[in-house]
């Protein structure tokens, strides 16, 4: 059952080492939940797919040029994002990661992420942002689609089918305001 939307309990701050194995964890449930969807016998959320998830956050936590935010509800770590600051003029940036604990779809948190990294984007005078989701993730793709996303018009989508860039023009995006008390 899921908990029921509390905004108020719902915070959103840079992500540290110590929310790491909560944020693999969760990041390889919301995998496996999607991934079932598609291939519902196969198992997904391994211990090998966790380790995997915990070395890919722990080398974005290290990263420089990768900036990482968490969701807490209630003080346990609900959602996750990634995103790299590519050079060049205009500045751009790739959401890597967004990912919510499957218990905690429809509640916000993907929403109330991805409204961090716009404010965020947009203060550090970023004008476009892409992001790779998995094709058949039509969950994800009609998340993205409603908050403007849109494919990306210079790549097509991988030759296997596996994914589709999508874009996003921070000129026209609005900037959602912070949350109050924040």
């Amino acid at each position: 059952m899921r908990p029921a939307p509390d905004e108020a309990a719902l915070r959103v701050r840079a992500a540290t080492a110590a929310d790491l194995a909560a944020i693999a964890s969760l990041h390889s449930g919301a995998r496996a939940a999607y991934h079932r969807a598609r291939f519902p016998d196969a198992p997904f959320d391994l211990p090998a797919e966790q380790a995997r998830w915990h070395d890919a956050w722990s080398r974005d936590l290290a990263r420089d040029d990768t900036s990482a935010l968490c969701a807490a509800r209630h003080g346990t770590v609900v959602g996750a994002a990634s995103y790299r600051h590519r050079a060049g003029h205009p500045p751009a940036v790739t959401l890597h990661q967004l990912h919510v604990d499957p218990g905690h779809w429809g509640t916000g948190v993907g929403l109330t992420l991805h409204h961090a990294c716009l404010r965020a984007w947009h203060a550090a005078g970023i004008s476009r942002a892409a992001l790779d989701v998995l094709w058949h993730n039509h969950r994800a793709r009609a998340f993205y689609t409603r908050l403007g996303w849109r494919p990306d018009p210079d790549r097509r989508p991988a030759p296997d089918a596996t994914h589709l860039t999508l874009t996003l023009d921070l000129a026209t995006a609005q900037t959602p305001p912070a949350p109050a008390g924040r």
